[in-house]
């Protein structure tokens, strides 16, 4: 399964740099990213379930090491997908008092506080 995987997820990798490539509208390109990665979740998720021999390490593995990274560009293109179309119309000033508050939501910091774990 692993070598599947790996193929799998280099297929996704060489599918969102061509994305990228070709698309110019951020907004677009991150929701044509999230269906090319939703189907590569589909894939995996087929992959992992015609697997007939299980073992207890083969099944933390996977859910430890091989979903996460496909999962983790998911979230990366859900954030910019959200922070993109919610994007406010005006001045520079604007742009980046919003980016900047996006930035302090996404890392926990609001206003000089942090919020503890």
């Amino acid at each position: 399964m692993n070598n599947k995987a790996t193929q799998l997820l280099s297929k996704l990798n060489e599918q969102l740099n061509f994305t990228d490539l070709e698309i110019d509208d951020s907004i677009q390109r991150s929701e044509s990213a999230i269906n090319i990665i939703v189907n590569s979740i589909e894939k995996l998720k087929n992959i992992f379930e015609k697997e007939k021999y299980k073992s207890q390490e083969i099944e933390i593995d996977f859910f430890k090491n091989i979903k996460p990274k496909f999962t983790s560009k998911l979230i990366y293109y859900n954030a910019i997908y959200k922070i993109e179309s919610k994007k406010p119309h005006g001045g520079e000033r604007i742009l980046k008092k919003y980016l900047n508050n996006e930035d302090g939501s996404r890392t926990g910091h609001k206003q000089g506080y942090c919020r503890a774990s």
